[in-house]
């Protein structure tokens, strides 16, 4: 089992990004301009050329890895690639027993395994908020009963153009003149039909009640120039509203500004000796 390097007080952590897109890049560039306690050692990107050439005025330019290289230099990985990425930085990452943080964190639902792969080497799933908030209320109420949890996501079309469910049954999302609905259902039936775009979601349904009784809905809405959301949970603890209207990150319209922000976050909290919720 390899050793946590958090208890053994080994700062900084090293840090390596799957992905330079909308949301590796800006955490790189953050990690760049140097955080106590954190490096950034190692990035990868699809076009791995492009990718040196954007890190190239860092500070300290980080290596441009293989995907399943980046374990081999670093105590966390991040996953902030495409989906189809995700297993291989997540079984290289915890066949090592390092941190993983994903953010395709749809691509989680049918790898149950991966936890039983993290527990084995002495690895951890670390899944920052992402576009969402109030996961520390949800995750404290389901240590009581939670009831029901409902979401209802509307976005503009733009975001939601590439999604599969879209492109499989060639819906003109460009014509809308008003708001659509184009899923009611499950979190778990939603995830293979909006892969990409349901991830926050999926965060919802972990912490709380699981994918199968988190009921989810998602609207392609021409009114709207945010990733809004509305939450409601119930619970024998409480009831609590939720709504969000994220800013659409300009490279990726699916991605909140508020995604990348999140994973500094999280990582921050892995060497913060000052930290508030979870």
């Amino acid at each position: 089992m390899a050793p946590d390097p958090l208890s053994l007080g080994k700062l900084p952590l090293k840090i390596a990004l799957g992905g330079l897109g909308a949301v590796g890049m800006p955490t790189a560039k953050w990690l760049d301009d140097g955080v106590a306690g954190l490096e950034l050692v190692a990035i990868s990107a699809s076009d791995k050329e492009r990718a040196k050439d954007r890190v190239s005025t860092f500070i300290s330019p980080p290596p441009v890895l293989d995907l399943r290289d980046l374990a081999d230099v670093a105590d966390v990985v991040v996953e902030c690639a495409p989906p189809e990425c995700f297993a291989e930085i997540a079984e290289s990452a915890l066949a090592r027993g390092r941190i993983f943080m994903p953010l395709s964190v749809t691509s989680l639902l049918p790898r149950p395994d991966l936890i039983d792969m993290a527990l084995e080497n002495g690895g951890r799933i670390i899944i920052p908020s992402g576009a969402i908030v109030g996961l520390d209320a949800v995750r404290a109420a389901s240590y009581g009963t939670i009831h029901s949890v409902v979401m209802k996501t509307n976005k503009p079309p733009s975001s939601l153009r590439t999604a599969k469910f879209v492109v499989e049954q060639g819906i003109d999302l460009d014509i809308l003149t008003e708001a659509e609905c184009l899923f009611k259902g499950t979190v778990a039936e939603a995830a293979s039909l909006f892969p990409a775009n349901v991830n926050i979601a999926v965060a919802l349904a972990f912490a709380g009640i699981g994918p199968d009784r988190t009921e989810y809905e998602i609207w392609a809405d021409p009114g709207v120039d945010r990733n809004c959301h509305t939450i409601v949970v119930d619970a024998d603890s409480t009831h609590f509203e939720i709504s969000v209207a994220g800013v659409p990150t300009e490279e990726t319209p699916g991605t909140g500004k508020l995604t990348p922000l999140s994973l500094m976050s999280t990582l921050e909290g892995l060497v913060t000796p000052f930290k508030v919720g979870n």
